[in-house]
């Protein structure tokens, strides 16, 4: 009958069944980032480009990723989250539902949904977002564009149609108030 400690006395490596969850050099685990803020991934970031790694050309995919390597192209990542590593030097225009900048970027970053720069992060470009979240000792030069996907008409009309009813007509402006 074989036993776990005959295996340990024999010397011989222990294989366990058990999950472990797989971190790559310069990536926290999701317990690790709630115990460390300096070093935040995406707790979802199932790819990886290392610091020793660079990549010409165009990258597009369907999954996180943590860039800590270099990038000259483009990069779309859709629907998911990009984070820039300390080390990350990108050279490329972003398209992802979410950018972590806390290296150095080179080109237009689209978040669709929010952009963060840490304190770390050095942005050369055009920002464009629904949120945007800049820490101290970051760097932007560029222009942010934040949009909201509420145009600006819809809210004049609901106005107008609220003052409908009054018998004296007051035009409703943006960043006014109805009286």
């Amino acid at each position: 009958m074989w036993k776990k400690e005959d295996v340990k006395n024999q010397g011989v490596p222990e294989n366990s069944t058990a999950h472990v969850p797989a971190v790559s050099p310069g990536i926290s685990s999701p317990a690790d980032h709630e115990s460390n803020s300096a070093l935040p991934v995406s707790p979802r970031a199932a790819a990886c480009i290392s610091h020793g790694i660079r990549i010409t050309g165009e990258v597009t995919g369907s999954e996180d990723l943590f860039i800590d390597g270099h990038l000259d192209g483009k990069l779309n990542l859709g629907n998911s989250t990009l984070t820039v590593g300390p080390n990350g030097e990108i050279k490329a225009d972003i398209y992802a539902r979410e950018v972590i900048v806390r290296g150095r970027v080179d080109g237009k970053i689209v978040g669709r949904e929010k952009i963060q720069l840490w304190s770390t992060g050095n942005v050369a470009g055009d920002l464009q977002t629904e949120r945007l979240t800049i820490e101290d000792g970051a760097v932007l030069r560029g222009k942010v564009e934040i949009e909201t996907g509420k145009p600006i008409r819809a809210v004049e009309s609901r106005a107008a149609a609220a003052s409908a009813g009054n018998t004296s007509l007051t035009p409703a402006l943006p960043g006014s108030a109805a009286r």
